[in-house]
């Protein structure tokens, strides 16, 4: 009993926070940057000094003897994924939380985003399989449900393999969507997978780091453990060679994700444990509504 109490409270803990987020802050960036369809046929006017003569409905104009035109309206809804890793690595945290917990709270200020402008909204679990699949729906019934998957879920597996789950959701979703991939990106070999996905759907990658895999501190001897691969390595992190190679790899791996993001016209940002995520998102939602 209690753990359920523990549970309500957590869930409705982040959905005040998410909630207050998206309607404060996101709620006209979103509309911006995330667009609908298209625009759809609305209703016949008259018309007026200004209106495009493009849009005169020829039809009407000739039956009334006036010239009429036709009004269009954005077809505003969208299919919304998250595409959420739930593998091992994101339980690593050193700073104020855990990968895992900002993955949660960032998925529930987008889902509640796309609530509040009619979107369904939908979520893939991923490790090195689908662990969870949860289909596209409205509602703030469907959010809460999301957001308390989003608390609990424990996978069965612990490594990652994007490829398979990119795969997984070009051949499930089959309308266009906007999807979120929240991830640290910590794999290789989806390449072409993702190339796949970025030509149906709306791709944008949000990459979740902490600071101290960007660079090791120094604190002598350590031992570290990969929650994907379950190996324990011991490292001396005072040896200026350790860090040295430790930051060229990040650096590689960051340079690689970015190049493949960019030749496949993916938004993405950086967004680390410790740090505000309100920016970063804010800054990617008025980019990409500045290129629409």
């Amino acid at each position: 009993m209690d753990n359920e109490k523990d549970l309500f409270k957590r869930v409705r803990k982040i959905e005040i926070k998410a909630r207050g987020l998206s309607q404060q802050l996101f709620s006209g960036e979103y509309h911006t940057a995330f667009r609908g369809r298209g625009m759809a046929f609305s209703e016949v006017r008259e018309y007026q000094y200004g209106d495009d003569v493009r849009n005169i409905d020829w039809n009407v104009t000739a039956r009334f003897n006036h010239p009429y035109v036709k009004i269009f309206e954005e077809e505003r809804e969208l299919t919304v994924m998250l595409l959420i890793d739930v593998s091992g690595s994101n339980n690593f945290g050193t700073q104020v939380r855990q990968k895992r917990e900002m993955i949660a709270e960032i998925a529930a200020v987008l889902a509640f985003s796309a609530i509040q402008n009619n979107d369904k909204v939908g979520v893939i679990f991923f490790s090195n399989k689908i662990e969870k699949f949860i289909p596209p729906k409205k509602g703030s019934t469907h959010i809460l449900r999301i957001i308390r998957e989003l608390i609990t879920f424990e996978p069965e597996n612990s490594s990652t393999d994007l490829s398979q789950a990119l795969k997984y959701f070009t051949n499930v979703i089959k309308k266009r969507s906007t999807t979120f991939i929240v991830s640290d990106f910590y794999d290789k070999g989806y390449d072409d997978a993702l190339k796949i996905a970025s030509k149906k759907h709306d791709l944008v990658a949000l990459r979740i780091a902490d600071h101290n895999e960007t660079e090791l501190p120094r604190m002598g001897m350590v031992n570290f453990f990969d929650q994907e691969t379950q190996r324990r390595i011991c490292l001396d992190t005072s040896d200026d060679e350790v860090r040295s190679a430790f930051r060229k790899a990040y650096l590689d791996h960051e340079q690689q994700t970015l190049n493949l993001f960019s030749k496949f016209g993916i938004d993405n940002t950086l967004i680390f444990t410790d740090d505000d995520y309100v920016k970063p998102l804010m800054k990617l939602f008025k980019l990409r509504g500045q290129k629409m």
